[in-house]
């Protein structure tokens, strides 16, 4: 049974409750057929025997046209309600995903933020006249996650450069005026002087990568979810109606209401009513090994728990640094800034390194255990997912059509009860040039899929650059997003050039909320995208 069966197997009490009235559900004969006409009762048995009909093969039958068009329009809202239902199935396991690494990484997020105080209370008054400042590191490292278009590296340094005001000042002389332009002098010389040490860049680099990496797997899953709704809703084409009619009712028309469709004829039908959709493939699986590489580092040196957790013990070592050379920082500030008030004869007071030491926080053997289920639940949830596309032709199949075996020469072959000789056509749209069963023009892409297509691509860049670190989509305030949707919207804004930054929800939210707002796409954008789709 294919990975994909298991979307299938979980929309099965939508599967019965359609299926139930199918023709092959039940033994009924023709003068049962489902009512067209909004519910009018099409007067089966007065039907002529062997009526001229547009879908179903000559001979003696007792469907008129219009109940072929009735059936046609009925064969395919079943077929869309497995398919959106397949597609639901498939949206709400990336949901699960997203909520279970969502909580993980917040418990991570706020359990360092709550050690700051148990970390930094040695260091006395210069922590709490400067709670504000740690915390607000941390307001700024979840709003970044969430979705803010904050440019962390930038967010970090600009810590450091405030911290080093408040414990410059903290250590001047009581009677020295310092003022802003002097700190902001003092500032300017961590480049050069390091007075932190080499605590700032190493935090710097750790958490940049940690948060960039996290957001990305978030997005990425936010952005799967957009995909699979919208590539689920795409209409049936006429042809593929036709198709479905002939499938699923002919049978029935003949008589023959307790003969299923032959398995490798239901193939080709799906095949080519779901081409379009098969086409998703290649960016999908592409896309779903990007997700499982950015997993995969979580739990690398120095894995996602230890990064979180050593944010405080970072910033107590880089202040007792400074503490313990601040004779020598001071004189060499004074060198380049000047002596900040002439007159005090004070010099500055030294700040002694507190006799308590201070606790030294690493990730508890519980968090650690964590994260090793995490990335392995995400890792094999995400592998079932990957061959979805073209393994949702045959999981519908198996819902629909005989099993093989000794029923291949009993079975609906379109015409009669025998064995389908046409081969099976493969996958995508490109492929449906021969489909004996559904007649395509594989000249004219669906326009939805294609847009998709394009999301899934440039979501899979954007992973592959935030593992190393870069997060290439950074975006100034001006293009910020409006809404607090997660990204798995219902709303036609969700179709844009490129997936946008998304402001997720909170942690106790349920689920991925609806109705967030992409980003307006530039004219290049614009461009860009009909270049690309016009060069497939």
């Amino acid at each position: 049974m294919p990975p994909t069966s298991w979307f299938i197997t979980s929309a099965s009490h939508r599967l019965r409750s359609i299926t139930r009235g199918a023709p092959w559900a039940s033994q009924r004969g023709s003068s049962e057929l489902p009512s067209g006409g909004g519910g009018a009762n099409t007067g089966v048995l007065s039907a002529p025997a062997g009526e001229h009909l547009r879908v179903c093969p000559q001979g003696p039958t007792c469907c008129t046209s219009a109940m072929e068009d009735s059936l046609g329009g009925l064969g395919a809202r079943e077929a869309e309600a497995l398919i959106r239902e397949a597609g639901r199935s498939l949206q709400a396991g990336l949901n699960s995903l997203y909520r279970s690494f969502d909580s993980y990484f917040m418990d991570l997020h706020s359990g360092s933020e709550r050690s700051l105080q148990e970390v930094l209370s040695p260091l006395g008054v210069l922590y709490s006249q400067n709670t504000g400042l740690f915390t607000e590191l941390y307001a700024d490292l979840r709003r970044y996650y969430r979705g803010s278009a904050l440019n962390l590296d930038e967010t970090v340094s600009e810590f450091w450069f405030r911290l080093l005001e408040r414990v410059f000042k903290n250590a001047a002389a009581a009677k020295t005026s310092l003022s802003e332009e002097y700190l902001e002098c003092v500032a300017k010389q961590r480049e050069v002087l390091r007075p932190f040490g080499e605590a700032p860049r190493e935090m710097k680099t750790k958490v940049v990568r940690a948060f960039v990496t996290a957001r990305s797997l978030a997005q990425g899953l936010a952005v799967s979810g957009e995909v699979v709704k919208k590539a689920s809703q795409v209409p049936l084409s006429p042809e593929c109606v036709r198709a479905l009619m002939r499938l699923l009712y002919c049978p029935q028309c003949r008589g023959l209401a307790s003969v299923k469709p032959c398995s490798d004829y239901c193939s080709n039908v799906m095949k080519g009513c779901l081409a379009n959709q098969a086409d998703l493939d290649a960016e999908w699986q592409n896309l779903i090994d990007t997700l499982l590489q950015v997993a995969s580092t979580f739990s690398s040196e120095p894995s996602l728990d230890v990064v979180l957790s050593s944010i405080p013990t970072a910033v107590l070592q880089a202040v007792r640094h400074l503490q313990d050379n601040m004779d020598t920082f001071t004189a060499k500030v004074y060198q380049t800034c000047g002596t900040p008030d002439e007159s005090a004869t004070r010099s500055p007071v030294s700040l002694e390194r507190p006799r308590k030491k201070g606790s030294s926080l690493t990730a508890s053997p519980t968090a650690g255990l964590r994260l090793e289920i995490q990335v392995s639940d995400l890792s094999s949830k995400l592998r079932e997912m990957q061959q979805y596309w073209v393994q949702l032709p045959a999981a519908l199949c198996s819902k629909l059509a005989s099993s093989g075996g000794s029923s291949r020469d009993k079975c609906w072959n379109g015409i009669a009860k025998a064995r389908y000789l046409p081969e099976v056509m493969g996958d995508g749209l490109a492929n449906q040039i021969n489909n004996p069963e559904v007649d395509l023009d594989i000249t004219k892409p669906d326009m939805t899929i294609r847009q998709q297509i394009m999301q899934l691509k440039m979501m899979s860049n954007r992973l592959k650059n935030a593992l190393d670190g870069n997060d290439v989509d950074f975006q100034d305030a001006s293009d910020d997003i409006s809404g607090s949707g997660s990204g798995m919207c219902h709303t036609e804004q969700c179709a844009r050039s490129r997936p946008a930054l998304y402001n997720f929800p909170p942690p106790h939210d349920k689920g991925l909320r609806a109705g967030a707002e992409l980003h307006k796409p530039r004219s290049i954008l614009l461009f860009l995208l009909a270049l690309l789709l016009l060069l497939r």
